[in-house]
């Protein structure tokens, strides 16, 4: 699952977070599993979020993930204004994606929105890897750990978190076949996200690398 880094395949894993899986440009190795980057259960009525930033004048697309894919985020908050922006729009970044992923659609406006040129092209390789096996993403994804480093004026910015796999698969759409994770995979990825600031004050993100393993709750 990871990609950011789920069960597709770890290799799908390594593109942005930009891929979440393994995503991230981390290391991946193949299985028979697709690797998600963040899974979840539950009801059947999407849930939508539109994050508060330093830029609030900006629209910001909605992104909605139905109840059977639950990605939430744990202490995802900063006494300081400058990086709870990079937060948020770090998590409405890796929305997009799963959404992009769910919705079957690698050319989401909402995936263009959270990223820069470059790292669009990686997080589409990312969705591709889910999209072209005609797979979706299910169960719960937890992140977690976040934390973030901005760079002198304010432009760039890094954002590292963790993800735990543990309850999140793949399912395939026409079989409705789930698949985990492999038996003995570390089911908690780390990822590095490098984000820059663009003239709209939204934090896009750039590129991403993941881990598996190094992650510790």
């Amino acid at each position: 699952m990871a990609r950011r880094a789920l069960p597709i395949t770890a290799a799908a894993l390594t593109t942005t977070a930009a891929l979440l899986l393994t995503a991230c440009g981390g290391s991946g190795e193949e299985s028979s599993s697709d690797d998600i980057k963040g899974a979840d259960t539950g009801s059947s009525s999407p849930s939508a979020s539109a994050s508060a930033s330093s830029s609030p004048d900006v629209k910001r697309p909605e992104i909605a993930l139905p109840s059977t894919f639950q990605l939430t985020f744990e202490n995802w908050k900063s006494s300081d204004p400058d990086e709870q922006a990079v937060l948020n729009d770090g998590k409405e970044e890796l929305r997009s994606g799963y959404a992009a992923i769910i919705e079957n659609d690698p050319d989401s406006e909402a995936l263009a929105f959270y990223h820069t040129e470059g790292g669009l092209s990686q997080a589409r390789e990312w969705i591709r890897s889910y999209t072209d096996k005609n797979v979706t993403v299910i169960g719960k994804l937890p992140v977690f750990d976040p934390e973030v480093t901005i760079g002198d004026g304010k432009k760039n910015a890094s954002l590292s978190y963790c993800t735990d796999e543990t309850d999140a698969a793949t399912k395939n759409r026409n079989t409705g076949k789930v698949v985990g994770n492999p038996a003995g995979t570390d089911p908690e990825v780390f990822y590095v996200i490098s984000l820059t600031r663009n003239s709209q004050g939204v934090w896009q993100t750039v590129s991403a690398r993941s881990e598996r393993g190094g992650c510790s709750r």
